[in-house]
């Protein structure tokens, strides 16, 4: 922190000016990002954003991996709802590579999308209620983070970078475990998202720190390239999965929410009903899952042998299948040469990738299309004017998720 003096005009009184630095390792910041703010007195004159701090070359190491191994990587992006960024990476190397994955796939790997939405909004909104001093709904909700957690333990055996799936599929079937706990998910999470909506949002404390709070009109938001829950908090009503529906979400019935301030109540509130909606999803694909009967209860993954990795225990005994998993590991199957573009509704919103192949054994170039990093260019817009203490509210209804600003 150091102070500045301002040199006005001849006659005119001196005023006196700090600079904080807010990061990169403050714990409000919530991730290793640095904002440089201007202060009169607890007024924000200017804030001045660095990002960079765990920049890891993701693009550029992509250049050098074969398909799979580029799949760990997309962990290490928005690492709160790390199995939507494997999936909408499998997505567009099948978009790629023209594989039409089986409709119980999809449906799967719905289930595990949505999950990963609710865990990754969860956290949000109970972090801005800890940022404006109310501790017991983070507390609370946590455990069923840690049930989502779970659940993908027993699909691949990981928690927070999961690795989730495979290119065509999931590299094993749901154990009767896995149901078991999405269905105890089911069951108990909406009395308890209830009860987290009525600690907060008629709250007076919450609402009058939050309302009015960094609000952002739904033309700036577009203008700065907003998507997800930050532009329909605006008041755009744009989500992927409507727009463009990937893995079958043309055949669910759910509703987008939309706000109208863009502040960081209305950032609170989308989230909050996103949830609900994201139960509604996985229960209509629980249904939809149970319409499978006989063989076709059991496919988890689309018939391309040259990508999809054999059975373990093949591996073991048959030479055949030791050769394709050695050459589809380390790369050794050509790709073809393409260009395409593939997003998913992340948990912050559109999240792409653009894949461009040259017919080798690795991409000629991938970029990825972090939400993130695109809509924290807003950071000084929404907090010039405003209090140091709705600096950091801001950021947290913003969820700036460090990894993913940092690819």
């Amino acid at each position: 922190m150091s102070d500045h003096h301002i040199k006005l005009p001849e006659g005119s009184i001196e005023k006196q000016t700090t600079t904080l630095n807010l990061g990169p390792t403050h714990p409000a910041t919530h991730g290793v990002f640095q904002n440089i703010l201007e202060l009169d007195g607890e007024r924000i004159i200017s804030a001045e954003q660095t990002v960079g701090y765990i920049h890891r070359a993701f693009e550029k190491i992509a250049e050098r991996r074969p398909l799979y191994q580029i799949t760990p990587l997309t962990d290490r992006l928005n690492y709160c709802s790390a199995p939507i960024n494997n999936m909408g990476w499998h997505i567009t190397c099948e978009k790629l590579l023209g594989v039409k994955t089986p409709k119980r796939v999809d449906y799967l790997r719905i289930i595990i999308m949505e999950l990963a939405r609710i865990a990754d909004h969860l956290i949000c909104n109970s972090i801005v209620g800890v940022d404006t001093g109310a501790y017991t709904g983070f507390l609370y909700v946590m455990q069923y983070r840690e049930l989502i957690y779970e659940i993908y333990e027993e699909i691949c055996g990981s928690r927070l970078t999961t690795n989730i799936g495979r290119i065509g599929g999931f590299e094993r079937n749901f154990n009767n475990t896995a149901f078991e706990k999405i269905e105890k998910f089911l069951k108990e999470y909406p009395k308890v998202l209830q009860e987290f909506e009525n600690l907060f949002t008629r709250n007076r404390i919450f609402m009058e720190r939050t309302i009015g709070c960094g609000p952002i009109s739904a033309e700036r938001a577009l203008n700065y390239g907003f998507t997800g829950p930050n532009l329909r908090a605006a008041g755009v009503d744009y989500d992927v999965r409507v727009h463009t529906p990937y893995s079958s979400y043309e055949e669910f019935d759910f509703e987008i929410p939309v706000g109208s301030t863009g502040d960081c109540y209305d950032r609170y509130l989308v989230r909050n009903q996103e949830m609900w909606q994201s139960l509604r999803i996985i229960e209509q694909a629980m249904r939809k899952l149970g319409e499978f009967k006989g063989k076709d209860a059991e496919v988890f993954h689309a018939d391309i042998p040259e990508y999809y990795l054999p059975e373990k225990k093949d591996v073991y005994t048959k030479m055949e299948a030791l050769i394709w998993h050695f050459k589809i590991i380390m790369g050794e199957i050509d790709m073809p040469a393409g260009e395409v573009y593939q997003s998913v509704e992340g948990a912050n919103g559109e999240l792409g990738y653009y894949l461009i192949t040259d017919g080798g054994r690795t991409p000629y170039r991938l970029h990825f299309r972090r939400p993130c990093f695109i809509y924290y260019q807003a950071y000084e817009e929404l907090t010039k004017g405003s209090m140091l203490s709705d600096a950091i509210i801001v950021m947290s209804s913003l969820n700036l998720i460090a990894g993913e600003m940092d690819a």
